[in-house]
């Protein structure tokens, strides 16, 4: 059995950001992102099972022009294909963005907002012990 790990740095960036939930909570499929695609850039040649494929791995040598129309509708820069660096980057932004999904993190992030940062590292800490508390693993640093 295959694991994420196993498959190409392309197949494991392309397929987190077709994870993503859309604002109305969907996720795209091959077939809408493929159509979307298409229908803003005419003359490209990409289907869902296409997609499907570079999710999976089995294929691995997209056009540069369908990695750069992936990565206008996603809206990541291109780079984030290719440099690892960057792909840590926008993962962990992403993941961020997630847990602001999360009942109750949001709010917690709007009452932080605007604060000192002498308040703002009161906060950390006292989030960061909580954490502990209850056995999660530590947050990186930003």
């Amino acid at each position: 059995m295959t694991t994420n790990e196993d498959r190409p740095a392309l197949a494991r960036r392309l397929d987190l950001l077709f994870r993503q939930a859309r604002p109305d909570g969907r996720r795209w499929t091959n077939d809408e992102v493929a159509r979307e695609l298409k229908a803003r850039h005419p003359s490209l040649r990409v289907t869902g099972a296409y997609l499907s494929a570079l999710r999976t791995g089995r294929r691995t040598e997209p056009s540069s022009a369908l990695l750069q129309a992936l990565a206008a509708f996603f809206g990541v820069s291109p780079a984030y294909f290719v440099d690892e660096a960057h792909a840590e980057r926008v993962a962990a932004q992403l993941a961020a963005l997630e847990a602001l999904k999360e009942t109750g993190v949001r709010g917690v992030a709007l009452r932080a907002a605007g604060l000192p940062q002498a308040s703002l590292d009161t906060i950390v800490a006292v989030l960061d012990q909580i954490r502990r508390t209850h056995g999660l693993p530590p947050v990186p640093a930003d």
